[in-house]
């Protein structure tokens, strides 16, 4: 039974009916009934597809008007398309407004509609003409000499209309019209933009720790919110956004890829048909399966960031992340559009169990990812300065930097810098392990580069030798044994 809202609620005892154009009605609500002809969709990413419909349609010679019912409520008229054999569009339409309980009364405000009340007691239902006076806040009508507010009281009562407006439509409908120099029946083409159909990618990603794999299954998830079923579609997925649209970050890409995958691109975005045509239902999220590998070798990675001259006021659980290759000889080997990476792992009884999810950006094959899972139970690591004190400019000059400048021939050349105060630097890092196995940390100092009074940091000792990622960062890494703990020391001389 169809509910009018009157005053922000619902009007559950009044159900609109029309005499004439029911029947419309109805077969809008059968799903597999649709004026679509041959649907190619394209979806973006950015909430926006193109939509291609060729239909069969009898044009008439001269000037006509054609009909395509079914096509997307959001259709953006400005950018459609119409092609048919000798024929030119003069002007189109689109006619928007639903057949809703509310648009009907809206219509029939200044004509007069029946009313249909169910004495509840004995079943025994009585009529009355009634002309409908306004719908702004409720439903004013007017019967015989009495003006009435049809009230949300329980009663039943129902509103039969004569006919459904020449201008409310059960289906979107859009309307051009043309001349043809022929008569007869051909193909008739429209191309339109809209939004409200869009794609993502998810993942589900299966760790073997014993192993050291992941099995990965890719999918494509659907969402239409046009307002229109597009049947049996043949679906093209585009990975990326077009003029426009949100970019999305990669934090977990530790170096991007430089193979190329194969895959069909149009311009610079890769292109993922669905196999064989779907229908798209409106309100509907279809998931479409694109990728399905095993044993893709990954690995567990334990991380912590510690920014320069932070002390920790307690220890920090390290990050958890699971590390591994879209490389051709790692076995994934395509390219991954942008989307969300949830990793599982079997227990005990080999119940596969959720760890933890990330985002990934569009990532081009043969990309080096570490996803974050979360952080590490059982490990933790305490930055802290150590130490920190003034050194003199002997001091300084102990560790200057030689420089080799090439004109001709190589010269060693030593430049003494005489900074007004300098300092020499001792962080501390201690790192705990409950677990009953050994684990390896990536620990990195972030900072380094203070810009101008930091170019010229050194590093005079460190426990580990460490790697020098960039010039504002440093890793190491600690190894740290079975239920115990490690603590590491770097000493820094700065300006800073």
């Amino acid at each position: 039974m169809a509910r009018f809202g009157i005053n922000g609620r619902k009007l559950a005892g009044i159900a609109l009916l029309a005499a004439s154009g029911l029947a419309q009605a109805q077969s809008a609500g059968d799903p597999d009934a649709t004026a679509q002809g041959d649907v190619a969709v394209t979806i973006y990413n950015n909430n926006q597809a193109l939509v291609q419909d060729v239909r069969q349609l009898a044009i008439a010679q001269g000037a006509s008007r054609i009909e395509f019912p079914d096509v997307s409520s959001q259709i953006r008229p400005e950018t459609l398309s119409f092609y048919a054999a000798d024929t030119t569009i003069a002007e189109q339409n689109f006619d928007f407004d639903l057949l809703t309980p509310t648009k009907m009364m809206e219509k029939a405000i200044g004509q007069t509609v029946t009313l249909l009340r169910t004495n509840p007691a004995t079943g025994v239902e009585t009529r009355e003409r009634a002309k409908v006076l306004s719908t702004a806040g409720g439903v004013v009508v007017q019967i015989g000499d009495r003006i009435e507010v049809l009230r949300d009281d329980g009663l039943p009562v129902r509103v039969i209309f004569d006919r459904v407006p020449p201008n409310l439509r059960a289906r979107p409908t859009l309307s051009v019209n043309v001349q043809s120099s022929r008569a007869g029946t051909r193909p008739a083409s429209i191309r339109y933009l809209t939004p409200g159909l869009g794609w993502s990618a998810d993942y589900v990603a299966l760790y073997d720790e014993a192993k050291g794999t992941i099995d990965m299954q890719g999918w494509v998830t659907l969402t239409n919110n046009t307002g229109t079923t597009f049947h049996r579609a043949d679906t093209l997925l585009v990975a990326g956004s077009p003029n426009g649209g949100g970019r999305r970050g990669n934090n977990g890409m530790v170096r991007a890829g430089t193979q190329n995958s194969g895959r069909e691109q149009l311009g610079d975005f890769y292109l993922y048909p669905i196999s064989g045509r779907t229908t798209i239902a409106n309100a509907q999220t279809k998931q479409v399966s694109f990728l399905d590998v095993q044993a893709v070798p990954a690995k567990k990675v334990y991380r912590r960031e510690v920014y320069w001259m932070n002390n920790d006021s307690q220890p920090v659980p390290v990050s958890s992340e699971i590390a591994f290759s879209t490389a051709r000889d790692q076995g994934l080997g395509d390219a991954l559009p942008a989307g969300t990476v949830r990793f599982y792992q079997r227990d005990r009884k080999g119940s596969p169990q959720f760890i933890g999810e990330n985002g990934i950006g569009h990532t081009p094959m043969g990309s080096e990812l570490s996803l974050r899972t979360g952080d590490a139970f059982d490990i933790f690591v305490q930055g802290e300065v150590e130490k920190r004190e003034e050194i003199t400019a002997a001091d300084w000059e102990k560790s200057v930097r030689y420089r080799v400048i090439r004109d001709g021939e190589v010269v060693e050349q030593v430049e003494v810098e005489r900074p007004k105060t300098f300092y020499r630097t001792t962080m501390r890092y201690k790192l705990t392990n409950a677990k009953a196995t050994p684990v390896e940390v990536d620990l990195v100092q972030s900072g380094l580069g203070r810009y101008w009074w930091g170019y010229d940091y050194r590093i005079v000792s460190e426990d580990v030798k460490g790697e020098q990622l960039n010039f504002d960062r440093r890793k190491w890494v600690v190894s740290v044994p079975a239920e115990g703990e490690r603590a590491i020391r770097v000493t820094y001389e700065t300006r800073y």
